[in-house]
C-alpha cells in the first residue's frame, strides 16, 4: 500500500470547493493578460479567485498585476515568472518552483509557500504579513494565518524592505539572502540557515532564532535587538573546539579503530560528544564504527559512505549533511536534526548482537530516531527496517522506495511526507492522531 500525504491533498484550501483550470485554459488567460499589459485590443487583466491551478506551468510568463487570490498553486513551475505588483493573497504555493521569480511589491499576505524553491527570487518590498483565507462560497467566514516559508529554499533571494513580521521561516534555507531593511519582527527563524546573509537595517525584534545558522553574518546588527542568540550557530564554536582535543583527531581515530578491532581490550573509544566538527568539512568514507558523539555538530559535513554502525549520536546536528550511502546500522539518533540532509540509500537497518542458540544473549538493535527532526530530508532508497520514529518530525521527508518494514511512526508528525514505493509491511503509524494501525504491504488495487 502506498501511504503518501501529497501537497496537492494537503492544501490550505482543503475542503474548499475550487474550480479546476486546465493548462490550455490558463494559457488562454495569460495571453489575454499579455494584451492587457501591452494595451492591445481585447486584452483583459488575469483575475483568478479561489481557483485550483496546481501542477501547471507559468514559467517565464509576464504576470505583472495579476490577481490570483485564494488560489491553490502547489507543485507548479513558476520559475522566472514576473509577479511584480501581483495579488497572490492567501495562495498556496507550497512545493512549487519559484526560482528567480520576481515578487517586487507583490501581495503575498497569508500565503503558504512551504518547501518551495525561491532560490534567487526577488521579494523586494513584498507584503508578507498576516492574511485571511476565504473558507468558501456562500460564507463570510475567514481564517487568518501568517505567511509560511517553512523548509523553503530562499538561498540568494532578495527580501530588502519586505514586510514579513511574524512570518514563519522555520528550517528554511536562507543562505546568502538579502534582508536589509526588512521588517522581520517576531518572525519564526528557528532552524533556518542564514549563513552569509546581509542583515543590515533589518528589524528582528522578538525574532525566534533557536538553532538558527548565522555563520558569516555581521552580528553587530543584532546588538540592540531583544532577539535571543543563545542557541544560534555563529562563527564562534558551539561547544568544544577540536583544537582542545588532547591529541590530534587522526590519532584518536586510529586508537578508536584498535578499540573496535580488539573488542575493547586495547585502544580507546572515540568520544566527540559536545564537539563542533564543522571545521573538518568532511569525514567521507571514514571508518568510525561505535563512536560516541552526543550533541555534536556535524552540520554541513560530507559524510558520504561513512561507517558509523552502532554509534550513539543522540541530539547531534546533521542538518544539510551529505550522508548518501552511509552505514549507520544499529545507531541511536534520539533528538537529532537532519533537516535538508541527503540520506539517499543509507543503511539504517538493525544489528543483531550475539550468536548461538542462547536467545538470552542475543540483542536486536534497530536504529532509534525518537524525537528526531527529519523534516525536508531525503531518505529515498534507505534501509530502515524496524526503525523507531516515535514522536519524530518527518514532514516533507522523502521515503521514496525506502524499506520501512516494521518501522514505528506512532506520534510522529507526518505532513506531506512521501512514502511512494516504500515497503510499509507491519509498519506502525498514527493516523489522524486517533488510533494506531499496522500497515500491511497491500497493493493499491487490494484496498
Amino acid at each position: 500500500m502506498t501511504v503518501t500525504t501529497n501537497p496537492l491533498e494537503n492544501s490550505l484550501h482543503a475542503g474548499v470547493n475550487q474550480e479546476r483550470l486546465s493548462q490550455d485554459q490558463l494559457n488562454a488567460m495569460v495571453d489575454l493578460h499579455g494584451r492587457f499589459l501591452s494595451g492591445r485590443l481585447g486584452g483583459r487583466r488575469a483575475v483568478l479567485q479561489n481557483v485550483d491551478i496546481s501542477a501547471l506551468s507559468l514559467a517565464h510568463k509576464d504576470l505583472r498585476q495579476v490577481d490570483f487570490s485564494n488560489c491553490s498553486m502547489l507543485c507548479m513551475d513558476l520559475s522566472s515568472v514576473n509577479f511584480q505588483e501581483a495579488r497572490l493573497y492567501a495562495c498556496d504555493l507550497s512545493d512549487s518552483n519559484l526560482a528567480k521569480a520576481n515578487f517586487f511589491r507583490a501581495d503575498l499576505r497569508g500565503s503558504r509557500i512551504e518547501f518551495a524553491n525561491l532560490k534567487d527570487a526577488n521579494l523586494d518590498k513584498a507584503d508578507l504579513r498576516l492574511g485571511g483565507i476565504n473558507m468558501g462560497q456562500g460564507t463570510s467566514q475567514q481564517t487568518s494565518q501568517h505567511v509560511n516559508f517553512r523548509g523553503a529554499n530562499l538561498s540568494g533571494a532578495k527580501l530588502t524592505g519586505a514586510l514579513a513580521s511574524s512570518a514563519d521561516f522555520t528550517d528554511a534555507l536562507m543562505n546568502n539572502i538579502n534582508i536589509m531593511g526588512a521588517d522581520l519582527r517576531d518572525a519564526q527563524l528557528d532552524g533556518a540557515d542564514l549563513s552569509g546573509a546581509q542583515v543590515t537595517g533589518a528589524n528582528l525584534h522578538g525574532a525566534k532564532l533557536r538553532d538558527t545558522i548565522l555563520t558569516g553574518v555581521d552580528l553587530s546588527s543584532f546588538g540592540q535587538l531583544d532577539a535571543d542568540l543563545s542557541e544560534a550557530i555563529t562563527d564562534a564554536n558551539i561547544g568544544s573546539s577540536l583544537q582542545d582535543l588532547d591529541e590530534p583527531l587522526e590519532q584518536m581515530i586510529e586508537t578508536h579503530r584498535l578499540w573496535v578491532d580488539t573488542a575493547g581490550k586495547e585502544g580507546r573509544q572515540l568520544n566527540l560528544s559536545g564537539y563542533d566538527l564543522r571545521s573538518l568539512k568532511e569525514l567521507k568514507k571514514q571508518k568510525l564504527t561505535a563512536i560516541k558523539a552526543i550533541k555534536a555538530r556535524f552540520l554541513g559535513l560530507n559524510l558520504y559512505k561513512v561507517e558509523m554502525q552502532s554509534s550513539i549520536l543522540d541530539n547531534s546536528d546533521f542538518r544539510r549533511c551529505d550522508m548518501e550511502s552511509a552505514d549507520f546500522r544499529g545507531s541511536s539518533f534520539k533528538g537529532a536534526r537532519f533537516s535538508h540532509a541527503n540520506l539517499k540509500n543509507a543503511d539504517f537497518n538493525p544489528l543483531l548482537f550475539g550468536s548461538g542458540t542462547n536467545e538470552t544473549t542475543k540483542r536486536f538493535n534497530p536504529c532509534d530516531f525518537e524525537g528526531a527532526s527529519l523534516a525536508y530530508a531525503d531518505l529515498s532508497g534507505c534501509n530502515l527496517r524496524s526503525a523507531n520514529f516515535k514522536n519524530a518530525n518527518v514532514a516533507y521527508a522523502n521515503f521514496l522506495g525506502a524499506d520501512l518494514r516494521g518501522a514505528d511512526f506512532s506520534g510522529a508528525k507526518i505532513d506531506n511526507t512521501n512514502f511512494d514505493g516504500a515497503n510499509m509491511d507491519e509498519a506502525v503509524m498514527e493516523i489522524d492522531r486517533k488510533s494506531i494501525f499496522k500497515l500491511s504491504a497491500l497493493k493499491d488495487d487490494e484496498q
